[in-house]
């Protein structure tokens, strides 16, 4: 009969008769076995976190990152148009990261601020595109967060400090590596007051979260829940400092074409106005933007003072819409190629096909992202017989878009 009074390892159970030597502590022992076996899981530890240091360091040269046409360049590559955008996106990003550059010891007093950006454009015009382009550059960690799910602490829903815990899980819970990435906050136009005058009752799925986002797009040392959720007293936090974290929001804030509308006519007055009225292009609304529409629309004043670099995403016209379709590294038609390639099968869109799955996703007004549907929904029947077969090719033409997107809509 075992004697219950011998002590015994915390980890592996074995009495001190049974090892050569038990380590007692505070509240239990440990064999020089199980002692052994855990200096070689810390060491491991360490060296993982020495090998992704190095990494990160490896994978930001601060010295050598591309100059903003390089940038503009690699992004004409995947994205079509939106030239305003790329511009104004490159040399905010390569401005970021040169303040990240500068030397520590430096002895003037100039201390250069970052310039988080807003960008306005309808939806399919390429805003979650441009930033993921953008950060696959600079290999640096990068989170897409949407802004609708987020309220004011205290209410249904997540704090916005989730959005730092999710560039954390990006960033294999590296806060140096977090510390220097960027976070792409989609749909920051859901997250407008509901009235242009500040509100008596509290809104606290808008301007509350704006209010909360204040401190993170600043640049402050902020407690973050490691995995997410709402924050509790008995939970161990992660301080992360936002200062040199880049934030680029993203928003399609429909109806912001009438705000520009009553701003650029609510200004002609004299001559010399009504001749600067006629220059204005009243297809092409979205360049005339600028912060006042952003407030007239229900941003309030301090977090657009936060996103100083503003830029415009234009609608797609029928000749974006067809070069998306075909020309990128990525393009649609080149991904279908790629999948029936797979199974041993030469695709041909014929050019008249091209055409009509154009103008219907001009027609349903959804942008680059009603080419992928409608291609989709014509493309299914084939996708599911073709692999049977023993067709070595297959042609698009326009009446088989047509019958099988009628098809795909009456069902």
């Amino acid at each position: 009969m075992k004697n219950k009074n011998k002590n015994r390892c915390s980890f592996c159970g074995r009495s001190e008769d049974e090892v050569a030597l038990l380590i007692a502590g505070l509240e239990g022992h440990i064999c020089a076995d199980c002692a052994r076996e855990a200096g070689r899981v810390v060491e491991e530890a360490f060296q993982y976190s020495k090998r992704t240091a190095a990494k990160n360091n490896e994978n930001l040269d601060l010295n050598n990152i591309p100059k903003p046409k390089d940038i503009k360049e690699y992004l004409d590559q995947y994205i079509i148009g939106q030239e305003a955008a790329k511009r104004h996106l490159a040399v905010a990003v390569y401005n970021h990261y040169k303040r990240l550059g500068q030397a520590k010891g430096e002895t003037d007093d100039v201390e250069i601020e970052k310039s988080n950006i807003i960008m306005v454009g309808s939806t399919g015009t390429g805003k979650t595109l441009l930033a993921r382009t953008i950060a696959k550059l600079l290999k640096v960690p990068f989170t897409i967060v949407d802004a609708t799910v987020f309220t004011e602490a205290g209410y249904v829903g997540e704090d916005v400090e989730s959005i730092l815990s999710r560039l954390l899980q990006v960033a294999e819970y590296d806060v140096k590596a977090a510390e220097r990435g960027i976070v792409f906050i989609d749909e920051i136009d859901k997250i407008a007051r509901k009235s242009d005058n500040p509100s008596i009752t509290r809104d606290v799925s808008g301007e509350g979260v704006q209010q909360g986002m204040l401190k993170l797009l600043e640049g402050s040392i902020v407690n973050v829940p490691p995995k997410g959720g709402r924050k509790h007293p008995d939970q161990d936090y992660i301080q992360v400092n936002t200062k040199d974290i880049l934030f680029i929001c993203g928003g399609a804030f429909d109806g912001i074409e009438k705000k520009i509308a009553q701003r650029l006519n609510t200004h002609v007055v004299g001559f010399d106005s009504v001749q600067n009225l006629q220059k204005i292009d009243p297809t092409d609304l979205m360049q005339y933007i600028k912060p006042q529409d952003l407030k007239s629309f229900g941003l309030i004043p301090e977090i657009i003072g936060r996103l100083p670099a503003l830029t415009y995403l234009l609608p797609l016209d029928r000749e974006a819409l067809k070069n998306i379709l075909t020309q990128p590294k990525n393009a649609i038609v080149k991904q279908y190629e790629k999948l029936f390639a797979m199974d041993g099968v030469e695709l041909h869109f014929e050019e008249d096909a091209l055409d009509f799955i154009v103008d219907k996703a001009n027609e349903y007004k959804l942008g680059a992202r009603g080419l992928r549907s409608i291609t989709e929904s014509i493309m299914m029947e084939a996708m599911y017989e073709i692999p049977s077969s023993r067709k070595k090719h297959f042609k698009v033409t326009r009446e088989y878009a047509e019958s099988h997107l009628d098809k795909h809509l009456n069902n």
